[in-house]
C-alpha cells in the first residue's frame, strides 16, 4: 500500500494523538517572490495582502501570473495577455490530499471518534491548512467526518447495523442491474474488466485493505457504467465508499483471507457473465452482496 507522511491529530481532551501514516504527496515548489517580480512585473503590496486575505496561494504553488499587456500596439488593439491560470495545480494538491486522507481513513489510520485539526495535517504534508481544509470538508458531505467548530474535523463513528443498512441498499442497486446487463453485454465487453478484478486479486493477496478497497471500487465502477446509467454509478460508488470505512466496536478488519475470498467472487462473477450463466450470476451476485 502507498504510505503516506506523518499526521498528526489532537482528540476531544486536547491530548495529541498517534502520528498516522497517509500517502505521501507532492507539493510543487513555492516560487519566490523576487522571481515573480522580475518574470511577471512588480506586484503592488497592497495586491498581495489582499490575495493572502482572501486564502489565495496559501500552499505551496506557483502564484497566478499578473496579466501582461502590450503597449507597442494601437490603443484600440491592445489587449492582456494571461498565462493560463494554474488552477489544475491547486486541485491537484487538493485531490492528492483528499486520496491520502481517504487511504488513512480505509485502512484505520484515521480513528473514529478522533478530531484531526486542518493545521497540524498541513505541516505534515507540507502544505497552509486551506487544501487541507477543502480535502476534510469534502469528506464531510460524504459523511466520513463531522466538522467541529475551532478544533478540526472528527472522523465519525460508525456500527454494524450501518454498514448492514448500506449492504442492502447496495444490493437493491447493484443486483439488478447486473442480471439485466448478464443478458445484454457480449463476452467481449466483460473480458475488458478482467485486469481490473485481476488487481484487486493481486491487492488482496498481498493483505493490503486500502489498496484492495480501490481495486474493489474501481471493479464495480466499470461493471455497473456499462449499464450507460452516470448517477446510477455515482450513487453506487458513494454508497461502496462509505461502505468501506471502519467501524466502532465492530468485527475485526477484514484479513488477507477474506480479501482473497471477496477477490475471488469478482472473477468468478466473470466467468459467469462471460458464460452468460445467468443462474450462476444470480448467486455469485447476492452471495458477493450478503457478505459484504
Amino acid at each position: 500500500m502507498e504510505q503516506a507522511g506523518s499526521l498528526s491529530a489532537r482528540g476531544s481532551t486536547g491530548s495529541v494523538a498517534p502520528d498516522i501514516r497517509t500517502a505521501s504527496v507532492r507539493v510543487p515548489a513555492q516560487a519566490r517572490g523576487a522571481d515573480v517580480e522580475r518574470e511577471r512585473g512588480v506586484a503592488s503590496d497592497e495586491s498581495r495582502s489582499a490575495a493572502g486575505a482572501r486564502g489565495e496561494h496559501t500552499h505551496s504553488e506557483p502564484p497566478i501570473p499578473h496579466p501582461r499587456v502590450e503597449t507597442a500596439r494601437p490603443v484600440e488593439a491592445a489587449r492582456p495577455v494571461e498565462t493560463a491560470r494554474p488552477v489544475v495545480q491547486r486541485a491537484s494538491v487538493r485531490g492528492q490530499i483528499l486520496d491520502a486522507l481517504r487511504t488513512a481513513l480505509v485502512a484505520g489510520a484515521l480513528a473514529p471518534g478522533q478530531v484531526y485539526s486542518a493545521p497540524v495535517l498541513g505541516e505534515r504534508f507540507g502544505v497552509s491548512a486551506t487544501p487541507v481544509r477543502e480535502a476534510m470538508q469534502q469528506l464531510a458531505l460524504e459523511g466520513a467526518v463531522e466538522v467541529v467548530p475551532n478544533r478540526g474535523f472528527r472522523v465519525v463513528r460508525r456500527g454494524t447495523r450501518e454498514l448492514a443498512e448500506l449492504a442492502e441498499i447496495r444490493a437493491l442497486l447493484e443486483v439488478p442491474v447486473v442480471l439485466r446487463l448478464a443478458r445484454t453485454v457480449p463476452a467481449a465487453r466483460w473480458a475488458e474488466l478482467r485486469p481490473l478484478a485481476e488487481a484487486a486479486a493481486r491487492a488482496a493477496s498481498a493483505g493490503c485493505r486500502a489498496t484492495y478497497a480501490e481495486c474493489d471500487r474501481a471493479f464495480h465502477h466499470a461493471m455497473l457504467a456499462l449499464a450507460g446509467n452516470d448517477q446510477l454509478v455515482q450513487i453506487a460508488d458513494d454508497l461502496h465508499r462509505r461502505a468501506q470505512w471502519p467501524l466502532v466496536g465492530g468485527p475485526v478488519p477484514r484479513g488477507r483471507a477474506d480479501l482473497m475470498a471477496d477477490a475471488a467472487e469478482h472473477l468468478a462473477l466473470l466467468d459467469a457473465l462471460t458464460a452468460q450463466d445467468l443462474p450462476a450470476v444470480q448467486s455469485l451476485v447476492r452471495e458477493h452482496f450478503a457478505d459484504n
